[in-house]
């Protein structure tokens, strides 16, 4: 359910298209691993509170960042609202996990992964999105690092939730 592909090491040499792509899949691939082999209760679970974090929340609000980075900024895509998230309820990719289909969330974001795997395939890093964000244009080199950003930042609270579930610690 929760495997992208395998977890491969990014290359210590390589032009920075290639570099960019396998740190971004590298850190898709980290957090299909922290979900491996939990049950949908477990992925459910949530952090301390106030926090609502939880390991299916973080791979829903994943798959909303995937979207929104890929098809709305970089391909110019009009969404009416997300795949989780409301106007009523902008938290909802998190708010939404008690009751959520884990594995209909997953195929969700595996979906959005492989969108924008098409959406910035063969483009130039110096592409600017079809959109503007804040006002400034956006290249696809700067949705690439952002990503890899988000994604390294959610997978270190990935590493703590996946702690408090079973203590399983690692890469």
């Amino acid at each position: 359910m929760t495997e992208l592909s395998p977890r491969i090491d990014p290359p210590m040499a390589a032009d920075e298209t290639a570099m960019l792509t396998a740190w971004l899949d590298y850190h898709r691939s980290t957090l299909a691993l922290k979900c491996e082999g939990l049950t949908d209760d477990q992925l459910r679970l949530r952090s301390v509170p106030p926090s609502g974090l939880s390991l299916l929340g973080l791979v829903r609000h994943m798959a909303e960042v995937e979207q929104h980075w890929f098809q709305v900024i970089l391909c110019g895509e009009e969404l009416t609202g997300g795949h989780f998230w409301t106007e009523a309820d902008e938290d909802g990719d998190f708010n939404g996990v008690d009751t959520a289909d884990v594995a209909a969330d997953f195929a969700v974001w595996r979906a959005e992964v492989e969108a924008a795997r098409r959406a910035s395939a063969g483009l130039s890093l110096d592409t600017v999105g079809k959109r503007l964000r804040r006002g400034q244009e956006v290249t696809l080199r700067w949705i690439l690092v952002h990503m890899i950003e988000e994604y390294a930042r959610h997978n270190g609270h990935a590493d703590l939730l996946r702690e408090l579930v079973d203590g399983e610690t690692g890469e």
